[in-house]
């Protein structure tokens, strides 16, 4: 029997520093091979990317004050939609202990729970699914052959696939090409009160990751973040929010903690950087999702 080499359960697997080697050439943007020319969608990548809406890129402009700001040791408050409502949603800033604080939302018409659990367990099978999400900074990912075994286990449901899986992202974020590990993780390891939070989330991503710069020099600054992409039900579609801590991880214990050095912050670009770059990414996410799920999910092979 031949192999179908164009199906990502047939890959061959590359080690963690293979990709590492490899990232520096995928950071280039090379153009698809003919390989990845010929999956059914590659069409995605070429096409003209759904700008961001002026005044809500425009929002990422200057930082808010730190004041409308919270830890994620007090994460629960995502699970308050009056007080979020009521909040700053849109913004970003350096707090005074030096960590960076994100905050986005925006509202996906015709977009559901079951197509963001499927993309999330979809998408980082293989580079070029990751690559049509947002072209102009997206160059590539990577999955250990244990955690594709889980989000291919057809017991594991679609929801669950990415708990206690790494994906290692090559992208930009604004200040250059960097390796992410992102770890992801359980809304209960990342401390949700379950109960309301069965009440009020309709899909989750969360965890906590770390960027290294592909380039890496003894003068590359590296910091883990804890990151949390929230979907809630409103009329039409699904509300997206997002928060960023920038600076943080979780302990031994699962509790976030702060752990820059005394006296040093996330510099003020890194935290702009990702704000802006979660506008564009995600406004080009609720065009791009129901498009591809329409053509391809909810299957993971393609």
């Amino acid at each position: 029997m031949t192999q179908d080499m164009t199906k990502p359960e047939w890959r061959a697997q590359k080690t963690y520093t293979q990709n590492r080697e490899d990232s520096k050439a995928k950071a280039t943007l090379p153009p698809l091979t003919p390989e990845e020319e010929a999956r059914p969608f590659a069409k995605y990548y070429h096409e003209p990317i759904r700008q961001p809406d002026p005044a809500h890129y425009a929002a990422m402009d200057k930082p808010i004050d730190p004041a409308f700001a919270f830890g994620p040791e007090e994460i629960n408050r995502l699970l308050d939609v009056e007080a979020l409502r009521n909040g700053v949603e849109v913004g970003w800033c350096v707090m005074p202990d030096g960590s960076g604080y994100i905050a986005n939302t925006i509202l996906y018409p015709g977009v559901s729970a079951e197509m963001i659990d499927w993309w999330f367990a979809w998408h980082p099978l293989e580079d070029l699914r990751y690559r049509i999400w947002y072209p102009p900074q997206h160059a590539g990912i990577m999955l250990s052959p244990i955690d594709r075994s889980r989000i291919l286990d057809p017991q594991v449901p679609m929801r669950e696939k990415n708990w206690g899986v790494v994906h290692y992202v090559t992208e930009n974020c604004n200040c250059g090409m960097e390796n992410v590990d992102i770890g992801f993780m359980s809304p209960e390891d990342m401390g949700f009160d379950m109960e309301r939070f069965a009440e009020v989330a309709a899909a989750f991503a969360g965890g906590c990751g770390w960027a290294v710069a592909v380039d890496k020099s003894d003068q590359s600054v590296t910091a883990p973040a804890i990151m949390c992409h929230m979907f809630y039900e409103e009329p039409g579609g699904l509300r997206h929010r997002t928060r960023f801590w920038q600076g943080y991880r979780f302990n031994e214990k699962g509790d976030p903690e702060l752990c820059l050095p005394r006296g040093v912050s996330v510099p003020v670009e890194a935290v702009q950087g990702l704000a802006r770059h979660n506008v564009k990414e995600f406004s080009r996410f609720g065009d791009l999702l129901p498009r591809v799920f329409g053509e391809l999910g909810p299957s993971l092979h393609c």
